[in-house]
């Protein structure tokens, strides 16, 4: 059962930091609130009292969608539905879009947030492989001296175990910034244990960019969730592609590199199976997108690859 004291909605980030500073370890921030009462049934937090929570929705500095050069800016507010139907996101970050068919359904994703997806730091986070193929950093901010301080670190580096995350007591996040990638191939799979509201058993997200040739890789990103305590790039297996000629073999091969990256307790042999197949599918649709057509190898059955 989950229980608090106040509900505290603030209106803006002074009111934030007051609530924080005033309640401490007693307060637990929320946006969109989505995996509150998950996290606290019985069976996993058991009952739970909090002072406060502190509601930080409608806070207008952690809204917002841009870009500025190369790179995109998304508040933490910033709703999971936003990436089916923003043109900015759609355009710079398709995909996100592949990455959000597959979040929830329609009610949570106008409700949960980008933010949220990250701080609670769950393994099978579906937001986040799709923001580490593109370089995501997160930028905390805090109130130091009066003063609003910040500093900007890799989404790599900020979550560092399975609900654990670098955030410091008295922190929030603030936004993402991530690679503008609407010229890449991209591709986002998934799959869990049932066929609604499906958390991942395994799920990974790819981009792909070709030389100007159009034979080979210029440009491979890989990243996997649900698989192990961290969502995670797989930098060999990208080093492994680029700069050479796209073939079915290649393809194979790379994605078999992939097996030894299984850490998860149950269902490794499964999710070693998917994960292969999911890469060497998930590298030729990217690539489908690119307008290079390549069969695949290996005569794998679809079936296992959905629930």
């Amino acid at each position: 059962m989950l229980t608090c004291d106040n509900y505290i909605v603030v209106a803006n980030l002074d009111e934030a930091f007051s609530c924080l500073a005033r309640y401490g370890a007693g307060a637990r921030i929320v946006a969109g609130a989505t995996d509150l009462l998950t996290w606290a049934r019985q069976g996993r937090a058991g009952d739970v009292n909090y002072e406060a929570l502190v509601d930080i929705g409608s806070i207008p500095q952690l809204s917002g969608i841009s870009v500025a050069g190369d790179r995109v800016r998304i508040g933490a507010n910033t709703p999971i539905a936003a990436f089916l139907r923003d043109p900015l996101l759609l355009e710079q970050a398709p995909v996100l879009r592949r990455c959000a068919i597959w979040f929830a359904d329609d009610q949570i994703r106008e409700q949960a947030t980008v933010g949220g997806n990250l701080v609670n730091a769950s393994p099978a986070a579906d937001a986040v492989p799709p923001l580490l193929t593109m370089n995501a950093t997160v930028t905390l901010w805090r109130k130091e001296a009066g003063h609003l301080a910040s500093r900007t670190i890799a989404l790599s580096d900020f979550i560092v175990g399975p609900g654990k995350t670098s955030l410091q007591a008295g922190e929030l996040l603030g936004h993402i910034e991530f690679d503008a990638t609407g010229a890449w191939g991209s591709s986002f799979e998934k799959v869990g244990h049932r066929r609604s509201l499906v958390i991942s058993t395994v799920c990974l997200a790819i981009l792909v960019r070709l030389d100007p040739s159009g034979r080979r890789f210029e440009d491979v990103r890989i990243a996997i969730g649900a698989v192990g305590p961290v969502p995670e790039r797989l930098h060999d297996i990208e080093r492994s592609l680029v700069a050479e000629i796209v073939t079915p073999e290649l393809i194979h091969s790379a994605a078999k590199l992939a097996e030894n990256r299984v850490r998860s307790r149950s269902r490794q042999d499964y999710r070693r199976e998917v994960l292969v197949n999911f890469i060497e599918r998930g590298i030729i649709n990217a690539l489908q997108e690119c307008g290079l057509v390549v069969e695949r190898q290996a005569d794998r059955s679809e079936e296992m690859l959905h629930v």
